[in-house]
């Protein structure tokens, strides 16, 4: 049986076709689990740990943090049988040396992982150790058209196998002369995170002479010809004169790549925002007893452990505002408008790796103080990485707290599929009249974005005075509607 197995990037599904690594939860030599998580990919849908397919010991990485690696590439090398000894001899040829082909010894001892539908039972999707599920990354609706990516046909002589901790490549072919083994049957032989560092730098890779196996381009070879472009730029400078001018150009700007999540947060807001004929409405509400409201829940026994803010009490007002207006909560379909007779509440949450609508399923059945635990636990995923595709996908009608960045409202673009999305603006002390009198109060702006084509101006402004009563006076909200 087969001793040393590469694993490979999983299938993504819906048609994404790669995934940039992270982290690395694990390093060579270590002796993992059966399940264990063993990398963190990021995707175009969220950031997923994938899990081990085999115990035993990690005996190659093949692409550092950083990386994006199509599907199918083969990510890590694991010894599923440590305890067996070392690698036969033959498989230990040593980088840079004269290599010859592999036996059939040292490639027996090589196993590339299966296709996705070929996974033991029981691994991928099932329950780990630690009793969380072992879940493949891009779940969830297909957001985007599928754009699959033609496969490449790899170079004759790009082919390679693990064995021990090396890479060692099979060449078809008799090797090349040296000169000439930068480019074998047309192809420069180098690595994808070298070709992605290349580019990066904006290095020709068929301008080099490569150092590694087979004269394939290393790491080192891109690094040392940069450094080569500006050892020739240094002394030109050095003899230029000094000024105080203003310059600018490249050596003064960023470049972000757009990738994951914020790739396909742009892709569906564009869409959006071309698509459905979005109305925005305000409507300024004095908040002053959903405050008050507020403390005095804070204050009883059994809610001195949960987490209350003021957006607890929106989330409630837009609620109950969708049971009085159904048509809100709906979806157009092209030749039918699709009523929701359940509210999958998104929460806008900005993250470090962009901004993210997971949503709380069917919160209309929850009870303020199941809403108040399904909302701390929303955000706190959110902020650790840790939303799965799942908790982002079927979202019916959206909640956007820009105040607690000290904005006033916005007019919100609405995710993909909803109708509605309502901005909820900073909570202010203003001057208000008050009976009569003008008094300080607390104060915030409503925002509500909406589908024309299904919500018109006068379903939109019932469906905002109502959430804009409720939180003026939610005690008696919540005795006259429910």
């Amino acid at each position: 049986m087969s001793r040393i197995k590469e694993f490979n990037l999983p299938d993504l599904g819906e048609g994404l076709t790669e995934g940039e690594i992270l982290a690395w939860l694990v390093k060579v030599g270590d002796v993992i689990e059966l399940n264990q998580p063993i990398v963190e990919v990021e995707t175009a849908k969220a950031a997923v740990e994938i899990p081990a397919k085999w115990a035993g010991e990690v005996r190659s990485i093949f692409h550092p943090e950083g990386s994006t690696v199509e599907v199918g590439t083969p990510i890590i090398a694991i010894d599923t049988d440590p305890g067996a000894g070392p690698v036969p001899e033959s498989t230990t040829a040593t980088a840079g040396s004269d290599l010859p082909t592999p036996s059939a010894a040292s490639l027996a001892a090589v196993q590339v992982a299966p296709a996705e539908g070929m996974v033991e039972p029981g691994l991928i999707g099932g329950v780990t150790p630690g009793g969380r599920t072992a879940v493949l990354v891009g779940y969830g609706p297909r957001t985007t058209p599928a754009k699959r990516r033609p496969r490449r046909s790899p170079a004759p002589a790009d082919h390679g196998v693990v064995v021990g901790d090396k890479s060692v490549p099979v060449a078809a072919d008799p090797a090349p002369p040296v000169h000439d083994r930068p480019r074998v049957g047309g192809a420069v032989l180098a690595k994808p995170p070298v070709r992605k560092l290349a580019k990066d730098l904006g290095v020709d890779l068929g301008a080099l002479v490569g150092s590694g196996p087979l004269g394939s381009i290393t790491r080192e070879d891109v690094q040392r010809a940069v450094a080569g472009s500006t050892a020739v730029a240094e002394p030109l400078a050095a003899t230029a004169p000094a000024t105080s001018a203003a310059s600018f150009g490249a050596d003064r700007e960023q470049r972000i790549p757009v990738k994951g999540v914020r790739r396909l947060t742009a892709e569906n807001m564009s869409r959006s925002a071309f698509t459905a004929p979005h109305v925005t409405e305000f409507l300024t509400v004095d908040v002053t007893r959903t405050m008050k409201a507020l403390d005095r829940l804070r204050e009883r026994r059994d809610w001195r452990d949960v987490r209350v803010s003021p957006l607890l009490l929106v989330a409630k007002a837009v609620l109950l505002a969708v049971r009085r207006h159904p048509m809100v909560n709906s979806t157009w379909a092209g030749d039918e408008i699709v009523v929701k007779e359940y509210v999958n509440l998104g929460i806008a949450a900005a993250t470090e790796r962009g901004l993210i609508v997971p949503n709380i399923k069917d919160a209309g059945r929850l009870t303020l103080r199941e809403l108040a635990d399904a909302l701390t636990g929303l955000v706190q995923t959110a902020k650790a990485g840790k939303t799965s595709p799942a908790d982002m996908s079927g979202g019916t009608l959206t909640i956007t707290n820009v105040g607690v960045f000290g904005v006033d409202t916005g007019t919100p673009i609405l995710p993909p599929g909803e109708s509605a999305i309502l901005a909820f603006g900073a909570v202010r002390e203003l001057p208000w009249v008050h009976k009569g009198k003008v008094k300080p109060r607390q104060v915030t702006t409503l925002g509500l974005s909406f589908d024309h084509r299904i919500i018109d101006g006068e379903l939109g402004s019932k469906f905002l005075r109502d959430i804009g009563d409720f939180l003026a006076d939610p005690e008696a909200a919540l005795l006259a509607w429910t």
